[in-house]
C-alpha cells in the first residue's frame, strides 16, 4: 500500500508540473462562474485522453450503479489541481465567506466542527463558488478536466470559517468540454454531475447515507449514495481530505433512471415560497433545473393556489381531487411519514429548502424529492424536528404538512405510513444491523481523518455518534407507540 501511494503521488506530481494554467470565459449550463484569468498563460488543451473507454468515459454508456454506489465497500477517488487553480479556489472562497478558520480562532483547526453549534449567519451569499477544471484518478483511470468547484450552503460556510478543509466538492465531467474537445460529452461510469458531501455536523459519518436508503427502501424516488475518501493533491502531493459520502445529482441521473420520463419541470425551491404559505409565491425562488429557458410555472402556482383554496374547508372532497390533480399526494405522505419517523429539522417544516419537486410527465403531477439528508437521525437544532402529530409545526408557515394532517382522509393515509416506516424501512432490528455493518466499513477510514480535514475531536467521537445513532432509534420506536396510543 505503501509503494502504491507513492508511485500514486509521483504520477500526480508529473501530471501537476506538465499542466499549466490556462485562460479561459466562463461556461455553464448552471450558470455558475467558471475561472477567469488576464494572464497570459500556456495552452494546456493539447493532450490526449488516452483512458478513455466507451464503458467508462462515453454519454453512450448507462449509468453503473455496481460500480459507482456500492453499498459494500470505501471507494478512492484522487483529484489533482494545479497549484494556481487551487488558489483561485481559494480565493473565491475568501471573496464569498471571508478569511479561512475566521470563526475557528482559539481552537485546533479540525475542532470538531464550527462554534455556535453550527448554525452560520443567514445574511449569506448565494452565489455558487467558482469551478475550474481538474483530473479526477479512479482505479488507475484518468478523467480528464473535470469541472471541480466547493459546494454547500450553510454547511460550505461553517466548515470554511471554522477552518476545515473538508468541504464538500461538487464533480461536473464536461463543465470544460467547450474548452477541450476531447472530453465532449465525458462521464463517469455513465454519470456527469455527482456530489461529494463532506459529512458537515455528523461525527457518525452514517447519516447521509443511511437516511438516503431508509427512504428507497420505503419506496420513495431518492439519490443513491456511497461512502469514497478523497485525496486531494493541489501541488505538493494527495493529502488525505477524509471520507466523504457520494451523492447522485437528481437532475441528472436520479430523474432519468427513477422516472419513466426526463422531460418534466424538476424545481429545487428556496426561500419563502419554498413554504407554500399563502401569498409566498415567486418565480425566481422555484428554482428550475430542467426546462430552464420555458418561462412555465402553472404547475407549481397550481399547487399553491389549490393548496390555499376555500373547497378545503366546505368541500374536501372537491379540494383533495383537485389537489391530486397536480401533486402527488401519496408520495408526500409517504414521504412525510418516513421524515418525521426518522426526523429530519434541516427541511420543510423547519427550514424552506432541502427537497426537489419534479413534475412527472407520466401523470402530470409534482412529486416529492429528499435531499440533503446529513442532519437527520437526531432530533435537530432551532426547535428540532417536528412531532409526529406536527402540534409545534406553525399551521400558518407550513400549510403542505397542517392542511394535508387536518384533513381526515390524508392524516389516516399518512398514520398508516407511519406504521409502515417502524415495521420496514426503520424497523429497529433492521436499523441495528445496518448501523453496525456501516460502521465497521467505515471506520478505519473514519478515525484516521487528519486535524483541519475532520469534524472529529478525536478517534472515540466516531464511536459515541455510532452509540447515539442506536439510542435515537430506540427512542423513536418509543416515539412512535406513544403516538399511536
Amino acid at each position: 500500500m505503501k509503494l502504491k501511494r507513492q508511485y500514486t503521488k509521483l504520477l500526480f506530481l508529473a501530471l501537476v508540473f506538465n499542466t499549466v494554467l490556462f485562460s479561459f470565459s466562463s461556461c455553464s449550463d448552471d450558470n455558475e462562474a467558471a475561472v477567469n484569468t488576464e494572464e497570459e498563460v500556456v495552452d494546456d488543451s493539447n493532450f490526449e485522453a488516452t483512458d478513455w473507454t466507451a464503458e467508462t468515459h462515453s454519454k453512450d454508456a448507462n449509468p453503473n450503479f455496481d460500480e459507482v454506489f456500492d453499498d459494500t465497500a470505501v471507494k478512492r477517488l484522487d483529484i489533482v489541481i494545479t497549484e494556481a487553480r487551487w488558489q483561485t479556489m481559494l480565493d473565491n472562497m475568501t471573496s464569498l465567506y471571508g478569511p479561512f478558520g475566521a470563526a475557528g480562532q482559539g481552537g485546533p483547526p479540525g475542532g470538531g466542527g464550527p462554534p455556535g453549534g453550527g448554525i452560520p449567519d443567514e445574511n449569506t451569499t448565494t452565489e455558487n463558488p467558482v469551478f475550474v477544471p481538474a483530473e479526477v484518478f479512479y482505479k488507475g483511470k484518468e478523467w480528464y478536466r473535470v469541472g471541480v468547484r466547493f459546494k454547500g450552503n450553510s454547511s460550505l460556510q461553517s466548515s470554511w470559517q471554522a477552518g476545515i478543509l473538508k468541504l464538500s466538492l461538487k464533480l461536473d465531467f464536461d463543465e470544460f468540454e467547450d474548452d477541450y474537445p476531447q472530453i465532449n460529452n465525458q462521464r463517469f461510469y455513465g454519470f456527469k454531475k455527482l456530489s461529494l458531501k463532506n459529512n458537515y455536523d455528523d461525527k457518525s459519518m452514517l447519516r447521509e447515507k443511511v437516511t438516503a436508503d431508509i427512504f428507497k427502501n420505503a419506496g420513495l424516488a431518492v439519490s443513491h449514495t456511497a461512502f469514497y475518501t478523497v485525496y486531494v493533491d493541489h501541488g505538493e502531493g494527495p493529502i488525505y481530505f477524509g471520507l466523504y459520502t457520494l451523492v447522485e445529482e437528481v437532475d441528472d441521473t436520479v430523474i432519468d433512471e427513477q422516472f419513466t420520463n426526463n422531460n418534466g419541470n424538476l424545481y429545487k425551491p428556496d426561500g419563502d415560497a419554498a413554504t407554500f404559505a399563502a401569498g409566498s409565491y415567486a418565480e425566481n425562488e422555484y428554482v428550475k433545473k430542467t426546462n430552464e429557458d420555458e418561462a412555465d410555472f402553472t404547475d407549481v402556482n397550481a399547487l399553491l393556489n389549490i393548496l390555499h383554496d376555500d373547497s378545503r374547508t366546505t368541500d374536501a372532497v372537491a379540494w383533495r381531487t383537485n389537489l391530486e390533480a397536480v401533486f402527488d399526494t401519496e408520495v408526500f405522505l409517504k414521504y412525510l411519514a418516513t421524515n418525521t419517523v426518522v426526523q429530519n429539522w434541516d427541511t420543510y417544516g423547519r427550514m424552506s429548502h432541502n427537497y426537489f419537486l419534479y413534475n412527472n410527465p407520466e401523470n402530470s403531477k409534482l412529486t416529492w424529492i429528499p435531499w440533503d439528508n446529513n442532519e437527520a437521525l437526531q432530533e435537530g437544532k432551532l426547535g428540532g424536528s417536528p412531532e409526529l402529530d406536527f402540534s409545534d409545526v406553525n399551521a400558518t408557515e407550513w400549510p403542505l404538512i397542517s392542511h394535508l394532517y387536518a384533513d381526515a382522509v390524508y392524516k389516516a393515509k399518512y398514520d398508516a405510513y407511519v406504521q409502515d416506516v417502524v415495521d420496514g424501512a426503520f424497523n429497529t432490528g433492521t436499523m441495528q444491523g445496518q448501523y453496525a455493518t456501516y460502521s465497521a466499513l467505515i471506520e478505519p477510514y473514519a478515525t484516521s481523518e487528519i486535524q483541519g480535514y475532520s469534524f472529529l475531536n478525536s478517534s472515540s467521537d466516531f464511536q459515541v455518534a455510532i452509540n447515539e445513532l442506536n439510542a435515537h432509534l430506540s427512542q423513536r420506536a418509543t416515539a412512535v407507540s406513544n403516538y399511536f396510543n
